[in-house]
């Protein structure tokens, strides 16, 4: 399994018990819909190892504890700990209408709502405190759009293309 073929789930944060348990940060507004994982991929260096959960539970709704097959001392969970969490693309539930992952729209083209191409969506920078659509336009020119539902008028999964409704002036920022 490659990291492409993943989706980050969440980093191991602390270790939870002398007994080996982990507590891990999910990136997720639903960590409760991971209490049943058998297993997860854990990024060891460049590869993804798998790890079986003998039991999950959330703790502080927002932490996920886990108890792994074969962690079970202090020593072993330290070698798990700031370690990323990674599950297949297939675990994601289907979102339908405007809603989408990120890694779903790359390489779709943006187009105003009046139906100007804007360009090919290149990536989305969600490391920054608003996440933006980065956008290459014909002249090979990055643009960048925040994403926000106010902004997106469209989501065709079909025709790969999704239209935005941007305010007046955002583009002639890129095309001056």
């Amino acid at each position: 399994m490659t990291k492409e073929e993943c989706f980050y789930l969440g980093t191991i944060v602390s270790k939870f018990s002398y007994k080996g348990e982990v507590l891990a940060k999910l990136d997720t507004d639903t960590p409760q819909d991971y209490i049943d994982l058998e297993s997860v991929f854990v990024l060891q260096g460049t590869k993804l190892v798998p790890f079986f959960i003998d039991n999950a539970q959330l703790q502080k709704s927002s932490l996920l504890r886990i108890r792994f097959e074969d962690i079970e001392t202090e020593a072993d969970a330290d070698m798990m700990l700031k370690k990323e969490l990674y599950l297949p693309l297939n675990f994601l539930p289907q979102l339908k209408g405007n809603q989408f992952y990120y890694h779903e729209v790359i390489g779709f083209k943006v187009r105003e709502q009046s139906g100007k191409i804007i360009g090919i969506l290149q990536s989305v920078n969600d490391q920054t405190p608003q996440a933006l659509f980065e956008i290459m336009d014909e002249k090979k020119r990055l643009i960048l759009v925040p994403v926000h539902d106010d902004f997106i008028s469209e989501v065709n999964r079909e025709s790969s293309e999704l239209t935005l409704n941007l305010p007046d002036g955002l583009l002639d920022v890129y095309r001056s």
